[in-house]
């Protein structure tokens, strides 16, 4: 009888435990975005950026967009946001936040929206996503590279299509 319990506890850790905890990508973007800031699909932007001016807005670190980033992003550093950083952008402008996932850039697409920038999008899945959609992105030497800052280990499941750096 014991053999079976082991048996039975095996089998139970091995099917059902890792799949009752796991989540996959979408699942994990439902779970962090409030959905207060239209989001952005990554081949959406790439279409906005080949057709129109748009305003991309990086809201992670200064280390993390020194590994790489969107072609023409500019950083604005999510620790020390300020809306006087973006003054010069015009209110009616097209403006796209991202991060590594979303979750940050949606707290800055607030912000920008109660400072009353009308058309303000979340790229939804953050850098991740864009890489993982096999996207273009850049070091800090503006040259293609297939390094992502993944922030740490546990976020770094999440990126599936590049070099995964995290201290």
């Amino acid at each position: 009888m014991r053999k079976v319990h082991r048996i039975f506890f095996f089998l139970f850790s091995c099917i059902w435990l890792p799949a009752c905890g796991q989540k996959t990508f979408d699942e994990k973007m439902e779970s962090l975005y409030r959905y207060t800031v239209p989001v952005i699909q990554a081949e959406n932007l790439k279409d906005l950026l080949a057709k129109e001016k748009v305003y991309v807005l990086d809201t992670r670190t200064p280390e993390e967009f020194g590994i790489s980033h969107i072609a023409g992003a500019r950083l604005i550093d999510f620790d020390n946001f300020k809306i006087s950083m973006v003054q010069e952008i015009p209110k009616d402008a097209e403006v796209v936040v991202y991060c590594s996932v979303g979750y940050r850039s949606e707290r800055i697409g607030e912000a920008l929206q109660a400072a009353g920038y009308q058309h303000v999008s979340n790229l939804y899945g953050g850098i991740f996503n864009w890489k993982n959609k096999g996207n273009t992105i850049y070091n800090k030497n503006n040259l293609p590279t297939d390094s992502v800052h993944t922030y740490n280990r546990n976020w770094s499941q999440w990126l599936y299509n590049g070099i995964k750096v995290y201290e």
